[in-house]
């Protein structure tokens, strides 16, 4: 039996097709080849057409089935990860209304601090694990007060996993998962959250109907079947985040497991067992995949919205004629530390482990005699990483001191440079794997379909390809970083 996995990323879309018995992808492919745009109309805010992803997923699909590795008509269900807190409108005839806000997009982040203001700090953490911020629920409020035509127009609103199943079934639901990654589920009434759908004015009406992550969320259309080469009523049987959806594919799953990604944007995400919440929302929780109102299961998610991006600005400015293998060649002839370089790597909208500020990207103590372009790709790599120690440290203050980290074979995690530095300054070991989010969804379909009994049955054949652990004393460095940090923090 064969699994798709469908893996909607901010950059590109990724497809697997996964054997079902041996739990490896048989077949990949990832479109388009270059990076897809993001529309910024002003400072700080970030679009992306939800149609574009669709043509993007179809293309993806074709490009798998063109390797010739299986038969379509074996795929049996599907699986979607998808890029968090997207904003997708569709009117009552399942019509897009605007571009998507998406996850970087900076524009409600005072509209959700009003909200955490007037509804109360601690009611906020304590009933939606987070301040309403700038995720889904703020961005929403931002279309009802900017554009009341399109707002009016609304028959549902949804994240961008829903609206690729929407696509392929005709059917909108919606998870506890998405739902809390909204800011819109109340974990101790467990339910739609009263409390902002009264500040902000929303009607119930507007959400979709709400399933388990590991359920069917429509079946395959005969027009869909017929034009992606697939049997007509495979069910959609996997929704979740990216973040939720990559700690899946590295079977993070139990309180205390761990797991990390360095794409796009960079993000540890831990598990917890409790309705666990950081006072200052700099870190935030969600209802992990496998949640219950009966057994938690709470992701705890620290974000870092510049990483991938960053190292691509590098590559782009910097390198433009060597590949990223040579980057990372040319980054490892220079020493740790970058003969003092210095990277603040916050250029990606506004960072809520930094309580929502927008820092921007900063180069410390260049040596116009001394600095060249290797040392910037160091450089650039260890501020990364140095980031993802700022954000650990804060995950530590909230109770999650993991004594492993997990992380997919991909992205910057690829790069020795950055693997090294990620592990010598946050002083954990990191076992990397071979699987990654398309895989993952892969996965996450054939437990929502019950091929696998139990979730840990489909991990039974996972093992890791390689472990880094600690070779170098970081910490001198990474001290300078934070004072440089700091500082730049009270300028802002």
């Amino acid at each position: 039996m064969l699994l798709l996995g469908i893996d909607i990323g901010t950059s590109s879309v990724k497809v697997s097709v996964v054997d079902a018995e041996t739990q490896k992808s048989i077949s990949a492919a990832q479109y388009p080849d270059v990076e897809s745009p993001i529309k910024s109309l002003h400072p700080g805010w970030a679009e992306q057409p939800p149609e574009m992803w669709w043509e993007q997923a179809q293309k993806a699909i074709a490009l798998c089935h063109q390797k010739g590795n299986y038969h379509p008509a074996d795929i049996a269900a599907i699986g979607i990860g998808y890029q968090m807190h997207g904003l997708v409108l569709v009117d009552k005839d399942q019509q897009v209304l605007r571009d998507s806000i998406i996850w970087c997009d900076s524009r409600a982040v005072e509209i959700g601090n009003k909200a955490f203001d007037a509804i109360g700090h601690e009611k906020s953490l304590s009933h939606l694990l987070n301040s309403p911020g700038n995720f889904t629920a703020s961005k929403l409020a931002w279309v009802k007060a900017n554009e009341p035509a399109v707002y009016e127009k609304i028959d549902k609103i949804m994240l961008p996993g829903d609206f690729i199943a929407m696509k392929l079934t005709g059917e909108i639901t919606t998870s506890v998962s998405a739902l809390s990654e909204g800011v819109f589920y109340d974990f101790v009434n467990n339910t739609l959250s009263k409390d902002v759908l009264d500040y902000f004015g929303f009607s119930k009406d507007l959400f979709p109907e709400i399933k388990p992550v590991f359920a069917e969320h429509g079946k395959v259309s005969a027009v869909v079947a017929e034009k992606l080469q697939l049997k007509p009523g495979i069910p959609v049987t996997f929704k979740a985040g990216d973040q939720p959806n990559n700690a899946l594919s590295l079977n993070v799953l139990q309180p205390g497991e761990v797991a990390a990604t360095a794409g796009t944007s960079g993000v540890i995400y831990g598990v917890s067992d409790e309705l666990t919440y950081d006072p200052q929302s700099r870190v935030n929780s969600f209802a992990h995949v496998n949640y219950t109102e009966e057994q938690k299961r709470i992701g705890v998610l620290l974000c870092i919205n510049g990483t991938g991006s960053l190292n691509r600005w590098a590559k782009n400015l910097f390198g433009a004629s060597h590949s990223y293998v040579e980057m990372n060649d040319m980054a490892k002839s220079v020493k740790p530390g970058a003969d003092g370089l210095r990277v603040l790597p916050f250029g990606n909208g506004a960072e809520r482990m930094l309580n929502n500020k927008l820092v921007g990207v900063h180069f410390q103590h260049i040596d116009l005699n001394l600095h060249t372009h290797a040392h910037i790709f160091r450089a650039v790599q260890e501020g990364i990483a140095c980031a993802f120690r700022y954000g650990l440290d804060i995950m530590r203050e909230n109770g999650m001191s993991p004594s492993i980290i997990r992380a997919g074979k991909a992205n910057l995690f690829l790069s020795d440079v950055f693997a090294q530095s990620f592990v010598d300054v946050t002083g954990v070991p990191v076992e990397l794997y071979n699987n990654d989010g398309s895989v993952g969804a892969a996965l996450g379909a054939g437990i929502g379909a019950a091929v696998f009994k139990t979730p840990s049955e489909a991990f039974r054949h996972a093992k890791p390809v390689q472990l880094i652990e600690p070779q170098g004393d970081m910490e001198d460095i990474y001290q300078e970083w934070k004072y440089l940090l700091q500082r730049q923090l009270e300028i802002e």
